[in-house]
């Protein structure tokens, strides 16, 4: 994602509108994603652990697909809050690496979503380092008999997600 820069006012609605997508894709409780409706209301409704923003469903709509490209820093700021993100993701602040990195961290929430997958990490709390080698060792050779790349998708190549 670019960053810094001229940009033009497409280009910075396209850049928060891919996102909040990312956001809304990613960050949700099992089950379904939120919708615009839900965020729009629990921001508006949270007036004072979302700065006293009222965010309407038809004007997040419009900033997920770009129609509205420059919301206030306050709704930027609730809605960074919401999602649990630095504001400056939203606001195009970050460099591509800390942006890549809110994004490391939201692919290992999900990750961590998983019970099975939470429960293989938390088992390997407290193991010697060269014990959680050989564990990375045993699953990469079974992703490997599952013809699976030996990293999960977007995964550094270092063991962790």
């Amino acid at each position: 994602m670019a960053v810094g820069g001229d940009r033009s006012a497409g280009d910075v609605g396209s850049a928060l509108a891919e996102r909040l997508n990312y956001l809304f894709a990613n960050m949700h409780p099992p089950g379904a994603p939120y919708t615009n409706g839900h965020v729009a209301e629990e921001i508006s409704r949270g007036t004072e652990e979302y700065g006293g923003i009222t965010l309407t469903e038809q004007y997040l709509s419009m900033l997920r697909n770009g129609r509205r490209a420059n919301p206030s820093p306050d709704v930027l700021r609730a809605l960074a809050k919401f999602f649990a993100v630095p504001v400056g993701y939203l606001m195009g602040d970050l460099s591509a690496s800390q942006a890549a990195r809110v994004e490391e961290e939201v692919r290992f929430l999900v990750a961590m979503r998983d019970q099975r997958v939470r429960g293989i990490a938390l088992r390997s709390v407290g193991l010697p380092p060269e014990v959680q080698d050989s564990l990375t060792t045993i699953i990469c050779q079974f992703r490997q008999q599952m013809n699976l790349p030996a990293d999960p998708p977007d995964a550094g190549g270092d063991g962790r997600p």
